[in-house]
């Protein structure tokens, strides 16, 4: 242990009986750079990871018909190779000393001019790692459950092809050992989710979504350009060692600046208000789409860049804070939309805002909130890609039909579905000893600590989640069948219900395994100090999450247990309508930037062909015409020139003249 931990470990010590959150966040902590190893043995063969998925999308889109039959074997065979290959990376960093875990894997000079001398790199520590795990094992059963859900569409192969180039970017990503490799797989992510999300292309709307996602992304990575742009300026490097050791000798205003750039970028990828218009109309896109990128992988990158950049955060108190009020304003966001939807899978994108709200509502509370954020963060993804797959499966069975008015009484035709899904929806309302219930339980009780006013929306935000999810079991599970007569829904394949089934049984348990593990896993990482937690939450806010929770299901099960009307009802409810109309973000992203930025941009266009060709035709026409007039005097007769030449010389011999006199 060195100096600075140990400090931290004295300096806390007494607080070890009270809240998990409360001594750290009220604790200061000085960054101090993670010291790391370099790569030996297998972690040398650590560029692997992102190679062989790579290799698989390129050599897919290179062969193309030709691999057809089998490119989807091969896609599956390369995303669970890179899940072995991080199994047993994250195996070995188990039984290294902790001083051990954090290897640094040195892969070429990408960029060397000056005293800039920039590397591409990769950093495989506590952090790392368990993306690692998360994004190839999840990744890996969705290309499993793909095999089937695609089995029958021509493009089959490309498809494929794009979720290789996904995991490929998003590993490039979270194991980038400086912001500027990082930004590459982050750019990476961005176009393979355009590829993704518009895959059907044949249907405008997921065209637009597609190209949605695309432009909102770009305003969240100007941030991510600027302060890569800044750390190259302040720092000489974008490497987060150097950042991390070069941050506390900069002033509060600097790290202040950098912290809202980087929530500007965590902002777009992780769908956070106010640039999370893109998430809804992402459902567009093939289900696995949904499941892959907006659960466990692409929506969860903005989590990560504020956890990586711990450092700049506990330099600036803004910028933290500015985080939590992020994470807070979304959750609830993110819940309100999911109380209005009919469409199963914007039930589910509206859930997903509202969970990556906790998340970064926890990466603003301070350290121990990093620790939470990730927890969360992981078993969201095995819950959350459950019921993303299991809508999936209800879709199969229902002739691709995604409203749940059309549904009911699912539960008796399509048992695995039924029962998979209903261990997601536990796990996210925060039933006891699921995986959720000790992720987010976490996460409220920490906002409580840190202010009161942050505790109580998470709390509510709790409520409204055990409300529409409870909703949308109710709508599409239970009750009466409301489904049409051409309509005959059966189960779907073992190919599709395997997944579920492993997801479902790592939405059981995973909170129970990693409640008292990993915090003190990640704390290295996040500058976190571990505190033991306990299989209930005896605390008073725990008790009340858990009423809370079960008014939220008591009224979703009152207000849908009886007849479900086809159509929507019509309502003047302000709430109901706003929440229908996705809050109406993209009204407000029109009137408040699109139609501002094109008046500007009009404005420009005018004055430009006005005044700035204006001048350049108008100096060009002056010119023509004086030359034109200078043309005349030269006409080839040499009594003209003699005549110019006597008239010349008059002329200026009168102004001598006239110049004397007076």
């Amino acid at each position: 242990m060195t100096a600075s931990a140990a400090a931290r470990t004295t300096g806390l010590a007494h607080t070890a009986t009270d809240s998990p959150a409360a001594s750290i966040i009220a604790t200061s902590f000085a960054p101090s750079p993670i010291a790391t190893v370099p790569a030996m043995g297998l972690f040398s063969l650590a560029w692997l990871l992102i190679a062989i998925p790579l290799a698989g999308a390129a050599l897919l889109l290179v062969l193309g018909r030709f691999s057809d039959s089998w490119g989807h074997w091969l896609a599956t065979a390369c995303c669970l190779a890179s899940f072995v290959i991080g199994v047993l990376l994250f195996s070995s960093m188990l039984g290294a000393d902790e001083g051990q875990r954090a290897v640094t894997v040195y892969l070429y000079d990408w960029i060397s001019t000056g005293s800039w001398n920039l590397s591409f790199g990769m950093l495989i520590d506590q952090l790392s790692i368990l993306f690692v795990l998360l994004i190839t094992g999840v990744g890996s059963l969705i290309h499993i459950y793909s095999i089937g859900y695609m089995a029958h569409d021509e493009r089959r192969r490309r498809f494929f092809a794009y979720l290789n180039l996904f995991i490929a970017a998003m590993l490039t990503l979270v194991l980038a050992d400086s912001y500027l490799v990082l930004f590459l797989g982050w750019e990476g992510v961005g176009l393979a989710s355009y590829l993704l999300i518009s895959f059907w292309q044949h249907k405008p709307s997921a065209a637009a979504a597609g190209r949605k996602a695309f432009v909102v992304n770009r305003v969240g990575d100007l941030g991510m350009a600027m302060a890569i742009f800044t750390m190259l300026s302040l720092f000489g490097s974008t490497a987060f060692s150097e950042v991390n050791a070069g941050i506390p000798r900069a002033d509060v205003a600097t790290a202040t600046l950098l912290g809202f750039l980087l929530l500007l970028a965590a902002c777009g990828k992780s769908a956070q208000v106010p640039l999370q218009s893109w998430l809804l109309d992402a459902m567009e896109g093939p289900t696995p789409v949904s499941a892959l990128i907006h659960a466990a992988t692409m929506v969860t990158a903005g989590v990560y860049l504020v956890v990586r950049s711990h450092a700049i955060y506990e330099i600036s108190e803004a910028a933290t804070l500015a985080v939590a009020i992020v994470g807070v304003v979304t959750l609830l966001a993110g819940a309100w939309i999911g109380t209005a939807k009919d469409d199963i899978k914007k039930v589910l994108a509206g859930s997903t805002m509202s969970q990556i709200g906790y998340m970064m509502l926890a990466a603003g509370l301070g350290p121990v909130g990093a620790a939470f954020a990730i927890f969360h963060l992981i078993t969201h993804g095995f819950f959350k890609a459950n019921m993303f797959l299991g809508a999936g499966s209800v879709m199969h069975g229902m002739n691709d039909d995604v409203n749940m008015r059309n549904f009911g009484a699912l539960a008796r035709a399509m048992r695995w579905t039924f029962l998979t899904f209903a261990m997601g929806y536990l796990a996210i309302i925060g039933f006891p000893f699921t995986a959720g219930y000790y992720s987010k339980d976490h996460i409220i009780e920490a906002a409580f600590e840190r202010n009161i006013v942050l505790g109580v929306l998470a709390l509510i935000g709790a409520g409204i989640t055990a409300y529409y999810m409870t909703r949308l079991m109710m709508m599409t599970f239970l009750g009466r069948s409301r489904w049409e007569e051409d309509v005959h829904p059966h189960e779907s394949p073992a190919v599709m219900t395997v997944p579920l089934v492993i997801l479902a049984i790592a939405s059981l348990g995973a909170g129970l395994v990693m409640n008292n593990w990993i915090q003190g896993w990640l704390a290295p990482a996040t500058g976190s100090h571990p505190h033991e937690t306990g299989l209930l939450a005896f605390s008073w806010i725990g008790a009340v999450t858990l009423v809370v929770v079960a008014l939220g299901v008591a009224l979703g099960w009152w207000l849908h247990s009886g007849l479900i009307p086809k159509r929507a009802p019509r309502t003047r409810n302000p709430l109901v309508l706003i929440g229908r109309n996705d809050l109406y973000g993209d009204a407000i992203n029109t009137y408040a930037v699109i139609w501002p930025v094109s008046g500007i941009a009009t404005a420009l266009s005018l004055a430009d062909q006005g005044v700035v060709d204006g001048l350049v035709r108008g100096s060009g026409y002056g010119a023509r015409g004086l030359a034109g007039l200078l043309r005349k005097a030269q006409n080839g007769y040499s009594r003209t020139y003699g005549l110019t030449l006597v008239i010349g010389v008059v002329i200026l011999g009168a102004i001598v003249v006239f110049g004397r006199l007076v």
